[in-house]
């Protein structure tokens, strides 16, 4: 397959944009790395038939959701333990308000988070996460209802210990 300059040119401009929202998918910056490489490798096979149309990078996200569903759904698959790790894990970045955030993200389930990002982040309706998660539009309500509570008892605690100190 010869080199296509479009599509050189477009992941350049858009590969960092499409490597956040890889990260905002996945939680950490290796799997949002995969994701995004495995989806531009898809879209380079797809370039003819992608770029006549008006939004490639449209074509990319929806991959990279796919990706990371069908990930979590192999996931869901092994063998899991409910024994807690031997060592807590430690985030080595800044502390500051956004990182709080991800690490808050980090604590729910893959489910809740995907809804939570579709929802919020690509702006989708309860319909078009639902048919691209293969749920129900009330079950995409269900995990947005308990993931946001999560979150405000996760923030909330980091909120209450902060002002303690």
């Amino acid at each position: 397959m010869s080199p296509d300059p479009d599509f050189a040119v477009f992941a350049a401009e858009r590969g960092d944009a499409l490597l956040r929202y890889g990260y905002v998918l996945s939680g950490n910056s290796h799997d949002a790395a995969d994701l995004t490489q495995e989806a531009l490798a898809r879209l380079h096979r797809a370039w003819p038939r992608v770029r006549r149309r008006d939004n490639p990078e449209a074509y990319v996200r929806v991959t990279m959701a796919r990706l990371h569903i069908s990930v979590w759904r192999w996931r869901r698959r092994e063998n899991l333990t409910w024994d807690p790790p031997d060592t807590p894990w430690e985030d080595d970045r800044p502390a500051d308000r956004e990182q709080g955030l991800w690490r808050a993200l980090a604590v729910l389930p893959r489910r809740q988070r995907a809804v939570l990002v579709l929802r919020y982040y690509e702006d989708l309706t309860d319909a078009e996460i639902a048919r691209l998660l293969g749920i129900s539009p009330g079950t995409v309500r269900s995990h947005a209802s308990h993931a946001l509570a999560r979150l405000r008892a996760v923030i909330g605690d980091t909120e209450t210990d902060r002002s303690l100190r």
